[in-house]
């Protein structure tokens, strides 16, 4: 059968953005090395018709580079249709990425909020009431600690209507006994040893030192 009415061919591959581009760029270029080489005849004509003087030979070199400037203004017109689809490539390109990227960002988005919201059925933790529940619990029991150690650190015997220029009456008068009774203790003071600053006894080699400088001299 595929003899008779022949195998079907395969589809040709689409080129892709990328590869247009790569296409189009190579198309500039020969074009402009062909705007170049037509620029260099130019000159050439120019500079013959500099040294030629008026007349046949002349106009004959005019003609030519006429010829040439009309190849060269075609060749410019084809550089910017080239230049014009290579922007629309761009322009496509761009787009194209700018939707890619789009997608990308909503199906993260979609991802993250599928997970938030399981986080908040299964923690009971991001609850705000939960959360607010515990704050207020959390102050009340600071509260309780604050008056607790308010509590443990009173003073038992001491009343509260103690005046604190009697106690320091009753300090003054503690510290003068003290000294009362230091002074008993250690009797008289013709009876106390006197504190007598007598030398030293000098030492073996101190006294053969001193006698030894009288004979230096």
């Amino acid at each position: 059968m595929r003899r008779i009415f022949g195998a079907k061919k395969p589809a040709a591959a689409v080129p892709t953005l990328d590869e247009t581009n790569d296409r189009l760029n190579s198309r500039g270029d020969k074009t402009d090395e062909k705007i170049g080489a037509l620029d260099i005849q130019l000159n050439k004509y120019k500079e013959q018709i500099k040294k030629t003087r008026p007349g046949p030979a002349q106009d004959a070199i005019k003609r030519r580079a006429l010829q040439v400037l009309k190849q060269r203004k075609l060749y410019e017109s084809q550089r910017e249709q080239l230049y014009q689809q290579q922007y629309n490539i761009e322009q496509t390109r761009f787009t194209v990425d700018s939707v890619k990227d789009t997608v990308s960002s909503v199906q993260a988005l979609k991802a993250a909020s599928k997970e938030m919201k399981t986080a908040f059925k299964k923690n009971k933790e991001l609850d705000i009431s939960y959360i607010e529940n515990m704050q207020d619990e959390m102050f009340d029991m600071m509260d309780m600690a604050n008056e607790i150690n308010e509590a443990m650190g009173r003073s038992y015997a001491i009343p509260d209507d103690v005046d604190e220029s009697d106690l320091m009456a009753e300090l003054d008068a503690l510290e003068a006994d003290l000294a009362v009774e230091n002074a008993g203790k250690e009797g008289p003071s013709y009876l106390q040893e006197p504190d007598l600053d007598m030398p030293a006894v000098p030492s073996k080699e101190q006294e053969q030192a001193q006698t030894a400088e009288p004979l230096k001299t």
